[in-house]
């Protein structure tokens, strides 16, 4: 493949080749334990590794996500292998993005292994998901159409969004993540969790919680529970600021999250005076809390902030 040489230092990518008839299909206990020793492999909190051990697990998680017949799903952080296996398992594509040199190399093997006739489906990228560098991802002269991954607890929230916002073939995301980051990624306006990550994953699509996970279907066994997150992506209403002028509103209104918007916002603006005026030019008014907008909400604000009309002292369109 001419195009390798052209990919940004350290990344690596391994197309699986089909090998004669192996073991069951999928991973179980102690078939992942007794790999994991011969790799060498232990789980590090570092790069918040907690393998899935259980294959109805794994199973559940594929039924969750919905995706279409013959999908190209990207996997983040694949591991061993639990969840990459019953996703082909199914019949989709899989693009594996795994940050470890080591799992990376295995994964195809495994892979092999357990299901030669999908072998050919797998597609495994040895880097970091947070700095693919815009590569476009795609198993060959094909865009991935959905997000399914057990993300790291550690950055489940950044990858979510960057991926979401550099793939915009990706049409759903269906991630296991801390419970406690599920519940605030899936909390309406108004909820007590409901913050900034629940409202920037709104500007990509519809966000639902989709189940709980029980912490004995790890190893190790992490000591909280987990949650599955699902993102439906959706058109966003026609505003004219960007995804970046929106964003700097969302981060400002919860900077201060018991000040209302009036007083949140001014640094962002230049002064109270001049969020006041830009509240009310986008309907809302000045005593509101930023947990009380739906990501609508702050779409509008960000038009009204950003526009021409506002106090000079504000930031204009720059």
């Amino acid at each position: 493949d001419p195009a390798v040489g052209q990919r940004p230092a350290g990344l690596r990518r391994v197309v699986a080749e089909q090998v004669t008839e192996g073991p069951g299909e999928l991973l179980g206990a102690r078939e992942i334990r007794e790999l994991a020793e011969r790799l060498g492999v232990r789980p590090t909190k570092r790069l918040g590794q907690n393998f899935v051990i259980d294959p109805n697990t794994v199973q559940r998680i594929v039924r969750a996500a919905d995706l279409p017949e013959g999908a190209c799903v990207l996997e983040v952080g694949p591991g061993l292998g639990s969840l990459t296996l019953a996703l082909l398992q199914q019949a989709h594509d899989v693009v594996a993005v795994e940050i470890d040199p080591v799992l990376a190399a295995q994964l195809p093997l495994t892979v092999a292994a357990h299901q030669p006739g999908n072998a050919h489906r797998l597609t495994v990228i040895e880097a970091d998901a947070l700095r693919l560098d815009g590569l476009l991802i795609g198993a060959p002269d094909r865009p991935v159409d959905a997000l399914v991954a057990n993300l790291p607890y550690n950055v489940a929230v950044p990858v979510l969004l960057t991926l979401l916002e550099q793939l915009p073939s990706l049409t759903s995301a269906l991630v296991m993540v801390q419970k406690e980051v599920a519940e605030r990624l899936a909390a309406d306006p108004g909820s007590k969790v409901y913050g900034v990550p629940s409202v920037k994953a709104r500007w990509y699509g519809e966000v639902t919680y989709a189940g709980n996970v029980s912490p004995r279907v790890f190893w190790p066994e992490p000591n909280v529970d987990s949650g599955l997150v699902r993102v439906e992506r959706v058109h966003r209403p026609e505003g004219r600021s960007s995804r970046a002028r929106v964003f700097s509103v969302i981060d400002a209104a919860f900077a201060q999250r018991r000040k209302s918007l009036r007083g949140a916002l001014a640094g962002l603006v230049g002064s109270a005076a001049a969020s006041e005026v830009a509240l009310r030019g986008a309907g809302i008014d000045p005593r509101t809390r930023g947990e009380q907008l739906a990501i609508d909400d702050f779409i509008r604000l960000a038009d009204a902030i950003f526009s021409e009309t506002v106090s000079p002292t504000g930031p204009g369109n720059e």
